[in-house]
């Protein structure tokens, strides 16, 4: 299944547990690629004959060991990009998810390997997710959602979802990016010892070192 849709469905599965434990339903897949119920089943019933993935009627989508080593080449592709367009060409961090989602389909193999190295083999791109090695080996340290961290929590951003580049821009402009130093309090955050309103949202989409 030599497809960019394949190529797509198994990275969203990956991301969908990469920082959390529910596991992904078709329903929820169709949701996050926009893509209608019945063509996810038809999709995912290939990818299972496939041997990508797992899958019973009405139950979880998850990844066998292929499918997972092919979601890592496809996120290593993607987080490579994302870093590339920052550090060389000056997008911004709300900038890069979209180019990266078509470029990740069109680059060679050779051309990623001289992107690792031009960029000195990065360990993680602009929003603090872990950018897998050639052999598919990724970097992981202990986290927790800002939602769900008690108050008085001390910790470093660790992660910010990419998805919603105007939430992105709020969080920059309030000087809150990945390796910030933060408390939790009651009704935010502290940075650099000020006390700090996040916009709406943002406490789902921020994660702290544990």
């Amino acid at each position: 299944m030599a497809s960019p849709a394949a190529d797509d469905y198994l990275k969203t599965v990956y991301a969908h547990t990469e920082w959390q434990d529910a596991p992904i339903t078709p329903s929820v897949l169709a949701a996050k690629l926009g893509i209608a119920p019945s063509s996810v089943t038809e999709m995912v019933k290939k990818l299972a004959a496939a041997g990508l993935v797992s899958h019973v009627p009405y139950g979880a989508v998850r990844l066998t060991d292929a499918g997972t080593q092919r979601a890592l080449a496809m996120v290593r592709r993607h987080r490579l990009i994302e870093t590339w367009l920052v550090q060389e060409f000056g997008y911004g961090w709300d900038e890069v998810h979209d180019e990266a989602e078509v470029l990740e389909h069109t680059i060679s193999d050779r051309l990623l390997e001289g992107i690792d190295e031009r960029l000195g083999r990065p360990r993680f791109d602009p929003h603090g997710d872990a950018i897998p090695d050639a052999d598919g080996i990724i970097d992981r340290v202990p986290f927790v959602l800002l939602a769900d961290a008690p108050a008085g929590h001390s910790g470093r951003v660790l992660r910010v979802d990419d998805r919603d580049p105007e939430l992105l821009r709020d969080l920059e402009s309030l000087g809150l990016t990945v390796g910030s130093p933060v408390v939790v309090t009651a009704s935010g955050v502290e940075l650099d010892g000020a006390s700090v309103t996040l916009p709406e949202g943002a406490a789902e989409v921020v994660w702290l070192s544990a």
